[in-house]
């Protein structure tokens, strides 16, 4: 909302409509790069994220934060950059999700078709968790590590030639999310082997410990109280009355 009125103020002034047009030249250019180097992140944080080798329990918790903003942030750029490219007229609206402008636009649409597959597992990561197949959460959430290479490709073919920068930045990218693939590599190697261990558990007639009542405390004292009060109305019953006591009795029995 606070960008939206931020606009809306720009396009009142001339100056304003000057500057406004400039953020959205360079974010023409430019958005798609951001958002293919914040999908790296997520995708580099994602591949690191569950190692227990090298990373401490607090540490992976970060990493798990970090994976979920840098997926979020390049989400928006993702959509900045879609939204752009239909309002200025480089590719018609159904290109947003169905590849129909050509091969180059097409592995673009087909990025963000499984960027938004990555995404909504991810939120809906708990759901998954408690059915009774949570391999499916992993095999729809992995479309993120197909999305980044086709993005790759996409930015390196489709528009314009890239700058010099932005190969390099795709370099960057690459040589991030290969370090991370030598980091889980080598943590799975150093990780020790899940080995059984046999353990006793204790004998079902054994005695009952030393100083642990055999029953729950409650129940001893309703069993208890209940005996009590049976007993005074058997004494009551079998007491001696009285001869008009036992008239009254004989009376109300009929």
């Amino acid at each position: 909302m606070a960008l939206l009125l931020s606009a809306f103020a720009l396009t009142r002034t001339e100056r304003g409509i000057a500057l406004l047009g400039r953020g959205v030249s360079f974010l023409e250019y430019y958005a798609g790069v951001f958002a293919l180097v914040l999908l790296t992140a997520t995708v580099a944080l994602g591949i690191i994220t569950t190692e227990r080798v090298f990373l401490s329990p607090a540490n992976r918790v970060r990493a798990q934060l970090a994976h979920r903003a840098t997926a979020l942030i390049g989400l928006a750029y993702l959509v900045t950059h879609i939204s752009l490219m239909i309002s200025l007229g480089h590719v018609p609206v159904g290109a947003a999700v169905v590849p129909v402008a050509g091969i180059y636009v097409a592995l673009g649409t087909l990025a963000f078709d499984l960027m938004i597959v990555a995404v909504v597992t991810g939120m809906l990561r708990g759901r998954f968790a408690v059915r009774t197949r949570p391999w499916m959460w992993r095999v729809l959430h992995s479309s993120a590590y197909v999305a980044w290479p086709i993005g790759i490709m996409h930015g390196l073919t489709a528009g314009r030639p890239p700058a010099g920068w932005v190969a390099w930045s795709y370099v960057a990218s690459l040589a991030a999310v290969g370090g991370a693939l030598i980091v889980r590599v080598l943590a799975s190697l150093r990780r020790p082997p899940v080995v059984p261990e046999m353990v006793e558990g204790p004998a079902v007639t054994s005695p009952a410990a030393v100083g642990v009542p055999a029953e729950r405390p409650e129940k001893v004292a309703a069993r208890n109280a209940a005996a009590a009060a049976a007993a005074s109305a058997s004494a009551r019953t079998n007491a001696p009355v009285s001869l008009a006591e036992a008239r009254r009795r004989y009376r109300e029995a009929g």
